[in-house]
């Protein structure tokens, strides 16, 4: 399955310097990337880099592939779901048959793959594809059927990481090279215009907060007593999914429901770095919020309990900040953030205050 990015030339943002000698052009580059929402969107410079040596495709879970409508970096969106149809050795000989050709039946043209997700299964997809040559890094599950292995560099932010697969250590980075970007388009402007059309217009700007994760211990539990320091300066909206309505109730008990949008389960993905575009700041979680808001440029400040910036998953907007409990030698205990804290205290969140967040929210929104 499909989506095709409507013939257009890309016109990509943030193009690197040329590729360090040795690397060759490819054709026709796909790119599978079937992990978090939020690597989806780190994915970007990388699919910005290939789309200015040829056509780029990319292959996505379902969740994840509105995320790249509209990108003028991607010809072909391709739908992989692995833990539904598509899931078993069977269906993933098939799928990876289907990749030779596009939709119209014309040939995919692919000579190069890029591991962004490491898995076995992905490595596998490659090479039943016929793809000839499988990039991907050398600390990868799948490394053994790649036929290039890339240093995987834990100092480097993730977003840099996959940018190198393609150019290389020698290449050059700067900021606006691997800073993520999405393009929203009319439907998703149309969907927070209708979100904000009874918003009185009363001059005061857009704050959003990001209180959810699908990680119970990254969620940190003062945003309410946040929500209640902001209100007076901003109108606040809490964007996150429908299983966030609970604690976006909350931030409006504790602020005053006419001070808060509650956006929680009502945009898609894409539509949410639209509103982010138009907010003055975010302050999240370690979640995909934060790689929204790199996309859409809008300032944030991050918010790390059990997980640290050092694991190269932060944000990357132009004007950004991260903060946590410092005191503690049990974190970072996790790379992702687990359930529930295994020390059973949850310092890393439960002692990080309001007016902490609230001091260094002040010192990133100065002028």
């Amino acid at each position: 399955m499909t989506a095709e990015a409507g013939g257009r030339k890309p016109e990509v943002a943030g193009r690197a310097t040329p590729p360090a000698s040795g690397f060759r052009l490819p054709a026709g580059s796909l790119v599978i990337q079937t992990s978090f929402l939020g690597d989806v969107v780190l994915t970007t410079p990388l699919l910005a880099e290939l789309a200015s040596r040829g056509p780029v495709d990319v292959v996505v879970t379902p969740q994840a592939a509105p995320l790249l409508a509209n990108h003028p970096a991607v010809r072909d969106v391709i739908v992989f779901d692995k833990r539904g149809g598509d899931n078993g050795i069977a269906a993933l000989w098939r799928f990876a048959r289907s990749l030779r050709t596009r939709a119209d039946g014309s040939p995919r043209g692919t000579t190069v793959a890029y591991m962004a997700q490491g898995s076995w299964r992905s490595a596998a997809l490659a090479l039943f594809a016929g793809i000839p040559e499988r990039v991907g890094f050398d600390t990868s599950a799948g490394k053994l059927l790649y036929t290039r292995r890339a240093k995987y560099h834990g100092d480097l932010h993730h977003a840099e990481r996959l940018w190198r697969l393609a150019v290389g250590d020698a290449a050059t980075s700067v900021p606006e090279v691997i800073r993520p970007r999405l393009f929203p388009g009319d439907q998703e402007r149309a969907a927070v215009d209708a979100l904000l059309k009874d918003v009185p217009r009363d001059g005061a700007q857009l704050f959003a907060l990001a209180p959810g994760s699908i990680w119970g211990t990254k969620r940190w539990p003062h945003f309410p007593a946040l929500a209640s320091r902001l209100a007076p300066l901003y109108r606040l909206v809490v964007i996150g999914g429908a299983e966030d309505d609970s604690l976006a109730a909350e931030i409006a008990r504790s602020a005053g429901p006419e001070r808060v949008v509650n956006a929680t389960g009502k945009l898609s993905l894409l539509a949410s770095a639209e509103l982010l575009s138009r907010c003055a700041g975010l302050a999240t979680n370690d979640s995909a919020p934060q790689h929204l808001a790199s996309a859409a440029g809008t300032p944030t400040l991050s918010i790390f309990g059990p997980t640290a910036p050092k694991f190269g998953f932060g944000p990357l907007a132009p004007r950004h900040a991260t903060i946590g409990n410092e005191t503690l030698t049990c974190r970072p205990c996790h790379p992702h953030g687990p359930q529930t804290c295994p020390l059973g205290h949850w310092k890393c969140m439960r002692e990080l205050e309001a007016e902490q967040v609230s001091l260094a929210l002040n010192t990133l929104l100065l002028p």
